[in-house]
């Protein structure tokens, strides 16, 4: 079974969409399986994070902001592809330090995520974006 899932995105930051895959793990009526999601875009990741303190988040985007800044710092004249904007190196940057893709267990019908863990597309581009995930339930 598989499902693509939209993530509409307003800038860089975490999108949780958790509940959207839980709904449509339940609607499978799987007991046992492994869910294997996959961005299907290079300046974006996905991540399974805290989902309790939105702190947690937008400490996340501050650090990779920090890590990885746009072309435009100083800190950032070697990079050469820059004809998309001072944010699109940056984000494939970003994308190839983290995940693009996870594995989830299910187990009795259900995600095995941890009491305070959630799914997020990270977006690393500053303009909004329709993001793509595809979900494979097996």
């Amino acid at each position: 079974m598989h499902r693509a899932f939209e993530i509409a995105t307003r800038g860089p930051g975490l999108y949780e969409f958790t509940r959207d895959v839980a709904a449509w793990v339940a609607g499978c009526d799987r007991d046992e399986a492994l869910l294997s999601l996959m961005v299907r875009h290079t300046s974006a990741s996905l991540l399974i994070q805290e989902n309790a303190d939105p702190e947690v988040r937008s400490d996340l985007t501050e650090f990779f902001h920090r890590l990885v800044p746009p072309t435009t710092d100083p800190s950032m004249a070697y990079i050469t592809h820059t004809y998309e904007g001072p944010d699109d190196m940056p984000a494939h940057i970003k994308a190839s330090l983290l995940p693009v893709s996870l594995q989830i267990p299910i187990i009795s019908g259900r995600m095995m995520l941890g009491t305070w863990q959630g799914i997020y597309l990270f977006e690393h581009r500053t303009a909004p974006h329709l993001r793509e995930v595809i979900a494979l339930l097996r």
